[in-house]
């Protein structure tokens, strides 16, 4: 049984699927390979856009509030004096993202205004009113020192000057955060982006979905977009999603533009592109190996497995079953076919032979048999014949023995012709009969003995049939001179089998003298020695009659050997 997982993996099938997966393994890992640096080339182009969206959006957003200089170069002159306040209101309504436009003289203080502005009595300290004032001409900041919106804003301020060049104020343009975000319809951007506007604290000031993006940027954003200008990194959005992103400065180091956009990995990648390199390779390299199974299925294993139905009932001797459908088969499983045929109709020839050969040598045997025992009956009428012309009583009585052992020896072999089996005969009926000749044979001259007999069933081969018979010949001979001469009496046969031992007892009910149990005449002789052919042990016993009981003990011929323990590799070696 430890075989069979083994031999399930060494059929046509698997074979011929591994065969072909292991050629169309390199076309497989071809695709893998193509697919894989298809992803890395569409993932490293996605990085590239995206910094460069970034970067142009935050260019376009510098550009924006750079147009404010002009804006506010231009409306300089008319910004101080009569409905001034009327003509920068309808400018900011005029230009979106615009929320106030200012102008403030020398001393901070405002002159002309397109809305309300806070009180900030420290402006003229304020870093950019002091850039101004030490003569820059454009200062941008995100940090005017006071709040002049009440929504993220931008300062743009632009230096004014009086007729001699001395600084004279200033022109200010507060613009909204989030007209500068970039819109994420903008074809410059990569599919599925936002977009968002951060501060240099690395908080969001304007998000278009705050689940796509961090919960905050990374530490070395500033250093990172200083050196190159724009910053591109992997991380998970609020969602756990992963995305990457990209980041500029827009207002110097104070406000940057934040784009996030999808990050595929390979699998959603592939799903994307379900033809692009992954899904077609894989794609047929199952179809060929489908193809393969189908296909030998249907050529090979379905008429190997009919073949093999014809093969088991061969074994189990229907010869005469043919294999019809094997014109359907292809031609090199129909010459097997045919050859299986053929070796079936030379075993039904062969059978036959061996059976008229089976059938000789069976009649020949009992022919051998039967001439044998006719052989040995007439010795024992010769032995007859002779002792009847003896007058010493021992001459005669060891020809009488003599007789009686080579008429057991006849006995055997007539069992074994007029029996079904030439090589086993069973010793039940044999041992009545055998019993039943020595007892009447006597009782011609003597006074009747009555005969019991207790026989276990068991077939026995003629080897052991040979000194088993003997010992009984010899211990009812025995009973029948020493226990029965004067009186008769009552000889009891007993054979019992017990697992792996037999015993064969006869015993009489007669007065024997105590020197019978330790006399050493020829029967005694005879006995020990048959006992010693069966590898038992034989003993002459008293019994609770009064009369000898002989016993013999040997391996019972029809146990089977116990067969030793073997572990699954010599299993399987059987």
């Amino acid at each position: 049984m430890a075989g069979l997982p083994w031999a399930s993996l060494s059929t046509i099938r698997v074979r011929l699927t591994v065969a072909l997966a292991a050629a169309l393994l390199p076309v497989l890992l071809l695709g893998i390979l193509q697919s894989a640096i298809a992803f890395s080339r569409e993932r490293a182009n996605l990085q590239h856009d995206l910094g460069f969206a970034a970067e142009r959006s935050a260019a376009t957003a510098r550009a924006r509030m750079e147009a404010a200089d002009i804006l506010l170069q231009t409306l300089a002159p008319g910004s101080v004096g009569f409905q001034c306040a009327q003509r920068l209101a309808e400018v900011t309504q005029r230009i979106p993202g615009y929320a106030n436009l200012i102008r403030f003289d020398s001393r901070g203080r405002v002159a002309c205004a397109a809305g309300d502005v806070p009180a900030d009595p420290g402006r003229t300290t304020r870093p950019w009113f002091q850039q101004l004032a030490a003569g820059q001409p454009l200062v941008i900041t995100r940090d005017p020192g006071s709040p002049y919106i009440q929504e993220p804003a931008v300062l743009t301020a632009v230096r004014a000057a009086a007729p001699d060049g001395r600084f004279d104020g200033a022109f200010v343009a507060v613009i909204r955060l989030n007209s500068l975000e970039p819109s994420v319809s903008d074809p410059i951007l990569p599919a599925h982006s936002e977009v968002a506007l951060a501060d240099a604290a690395g908080r969001y000031i304007t998000e278009t979905d705050p689940r796509a993006f961090t919960a905050q940027l990374p530490a070395d954003l500033r250093a990172r977009t200083r050196a190159q200008g724009s910053y591109v990194w992997y991380d998970r959005d609020a969602a756990g999603q992963r995305r990457v992103f990209s980041a500029a400065p827009v207002v110097g180091e104070t406000v940057y533009v934040v784009l996030s956009a999808r990050s595929p990995g390979i699998l959603s990648w592939a799903w994307l592109n379900p033809l692009s390199g992954i899904l077609f390779p894989l794609l047929t390299f199952a179809l060929a190996l489908a193809a393969v199974t189908i296909v030998t299925d249907r050529v090979v294993i379905r008429w190997i497995a009919y073949l093999q139905r014809i093969a088991a009932l061969y074994a189990r001797g229907r010869l005469t079953v043919r294999p019809v459908q094997a014109d359907q088969m292809p031609p090199e499983i129909r010459e097997l076919a045919e050859t299986l045929e053929d070796m079936a109709d030379a075993i039904v020839g062969r059978d036959a032979s061996l059976r008229d050969s089976l059938a000789q040598k069976d009649a020949l045997m009992r022919e051998i048999h039967h001439r044998v025992k006719n052989n040995l009956q007439v010795i024992s009428s010769l032995l007859n014949m002779q002792q009847r012309s003896l007058t010493d009583p021992a001459a005669r009585a060891a020809m009488s023995d003599t007789r009686q052992r080579i008429t057991a020896l006849a006995l055997i072999y007539r069992a074994l012709y007029q029996g079904p089996d030439l090589k086993r005969v069973d010793l039940r009926p044999f041992l009545e009969e055998l019993t039943a000749q020595l007892v009447a044979g006597e009782m011609l001259h003597g006074p009747a003995v009555e005969t019991v007999l207790a026989v276990d069933a068991l077939v026995i081969d003629p080897d052991r049939l040979a000194p088993l018979a003997l010992f009984a010949v010899e211990a009812i001979t025995n009973a029948q001179k020493h226990a029965f001469r004067e009186r008769g009496g009552k000889l009891t046969v007993t054979f019992t089998v017990r697992g792996e031992e037999a015993e064969l007892e006869i015993s009489d009910d007669g007065t024997a003298p105590d020197d019978a149990l330790v006399s050493s005449g020829v029967g005694r002789t005879l006995m020990a020695a048959f006992a010693r052919q069966l590898r038992g042990q034989a003993e002459l016993v008293r019994n609770a009659s009064g009369g000898i009981t002989a016993r013999l003990v040997f391996p019972n011929p029809g146990a089977q050997p116990e067969r030793p323990e073997h572990g699954d590799g010599n299993q399987a070696a059987a």
